[in-house]
């Protein structure tokens, strides 16, 4: 009778336990905040390369971003957090450009007529640092591992409250806020 009830007992506090962590978990994951800029990607075919973007997406919670938090003519890290990463696996060209196969950071300088798009070889970065010059952060981008940097032309575009690549057949674009990035890709 001693041992039914030592069995008994024993899968009663089992159970409990179980139980109970299985209630702190949903009350600790009901807790936790959303991410503020997750990160996401796109990828696809564009011609006969295999293309993929991955990115940090933030969002515009209320705030003017480009031209205000991102000013103009200063370089940025295209998206948040961790550089963002462009992938090709055949060498394509864009806007007219060659840019070889490989893996690389995407930077921009954002303009109110004009974009520039950094293609750089130095990955695994996180997106910004600290300003070598004087307090707060710039971008992660080193100049002299640029492998291309092209010009595009910014178009107008529905309000988009989180940054999004998009690719189709003719390329990619980075879209937030008002504006979209079409950069042509062959």
């Amino acid at each position: 009778m001693s041992n039914l009830f030592k069995s008994k007992a024993l899968t009663f506090f089992a159970f409990v336990l179980l139980l109970s962590s299985t209630v702190q978990a949903q009350t600790s994951a009901s807790k936790t905040k959303p991410i503020a800029s997750p990160r996401d990607s796109v990828s696809g075919m564009i011609g006969r390369a295999t293309i993929s973007i991955n990115y940090g997406a933030p969002s515009l919670r209320g705030r003017k971003i480009l031209g205000v938090i991102e000013p103009y003519g200063k370089v940025w890290r295209a998206g948040a957090n961790a550089a963002t990463i462009f992938i090709t696996d055949k060498d394509i060209m864009v806007e007219g450009q060659k840019l070889p196969a490989g893996k690389y950071s995407l930077f921009a300088i954002p303009g109110e007529r004009e974009w520039q798009v950094i293609f750089n070889s130095q990955t695994g970065q996180w997106g910004i640092r600290k300003n070598p010059d004087g307090p707060g952060a710039v971008a992660a981008d080193d100049p002299s591992k640029d492998v291309l940097v092209i010009t595009v032309k910014p178009v107008k575009a529905g309000p988009t409250e989180r940054l999004t690549y998009t690719l189709d057949d003719k390329g990619f674009a980075l879209v937030w806020e008002d504006v979209k990035i079409p950069v042509s890709i062959l």
